[in-house]
């Protein structure tokens, strides 16, 4: 770990990006969501492989960088129900401007993946539920794991406003990959790439504070790792039906569930913080 501190910012831009060309990999060229499984999880487990090297090579464990078998299930339980709550207002608010639109709502629950430009296919069976749900814990084990958890940890020695905001930084370039492909797909506008790609770095980078300031305030990583589930898992899951359309204004309810969760969790900090 010593190593990795000598330069630290060097070394958290230098794992971002070997993971980003994992993930440019399979986005361009494996495209696994464009298979049976509709989802683009490799990179994530190449990620956790990647991670475990790393605290191999750096003699640390998991409980290092977070992964505390204190208050797991616990944690992860406050996380979940912190995401519950923020989304039913979310799902409410959302609700009643389509009936006050349209005079109709209703819910629908089905798998697929995220995107802001809603072009995701739907699936029904109950495989591709359970794929989902496991999909997502690759996926937030991986995310928490080596942005909140192991940067926290390259960068612990340089300020913690530093640290927060450069991790938020490349947990939003992260989520350029996908916008991008839309666009070199053709499947959307440069203009398009300009608006989706700020939307997803805006978004990221909000959500990668409020789990950073949870991890902070607590030394785990477990109510970070419950509410970016709830977060992924609601979205992928849980869909809003107005006039036979489907989450035409899933960005507002998006939009609504993270501003509100983050403003509960900076108040949260902002009093831990003076205490």
């Amino acid at each position: 770990m010593n190593i990795l501190k000598k330069k630290p910012i060097l070394s958290c831009t230098a794992i971002f990006l070997i993971c980003v060309v994992a993930r440019i990999i399979e986005y361009f060229i494996i495209r696994t969501d464009e298979t049976l499984l509709s989802e683009n999880f490799l990179h994530k487990v190449f990620g956790i492989v990647l991670l475990w090297i790393i605290l191999f090579n750096t003699h640390l464990k998991w409980k290092d960088i977070g992964f505390s078998h204190t208050d797991m299930i616990k944690g992860t339980g406050k996380g979940l129900f912190l995401g519950f709550v923020c989304f039913i207002f979310a799902y409410a608010i959302e609700g009643i401007i389509l009936y006050s639109m349209n005079g109709n709502v209703t819910l629908s629950f089905y798998a697929n993946g995220f995107s802001l430009n809603n072009n995701m296919e739907q699936q029904t069976g109950v495989l591709f539920i359970f794929l989902c749900i496991f999909f997502n814990i690759i996926n937030v084990w991986m995310e928490e794991g080596v942005f909140r958890g192991l940067f926290t940890k390259i960068l612990e020695d340089i300020s913690y406003g530093s640290s927060l905001f450069l991790i938020a930084f490349l947990f939003g370039v992260w989520h350029l990959v996908m916008p991008f492909r839309d666009f070199i797909q053709g499947n959307s506008s440069f203009a398009n790439l300009l608006v989706m790609g700020i939307g997803y770095v805006v978004f990221a980078g909000i959500m990668s504070i409020k789990w950073s300031l949870l991890y902070k305030m607590t030394g785990f990583l477990w109510i970070g790792l419950g509410d970016h589930f709830f977060n992924n898992a609601i979205i992928n899951l849980l869909h809003v039906v107005s006039n036979h359309e489907i989450d035409n204004m899933q960005i507002v309810r998006i939009l609504i569930g993270q501003l509100l969760s983050f403003v509960v969790i900076l108040i949260i900090y902002n009093k831990w913080k003076r205490k």
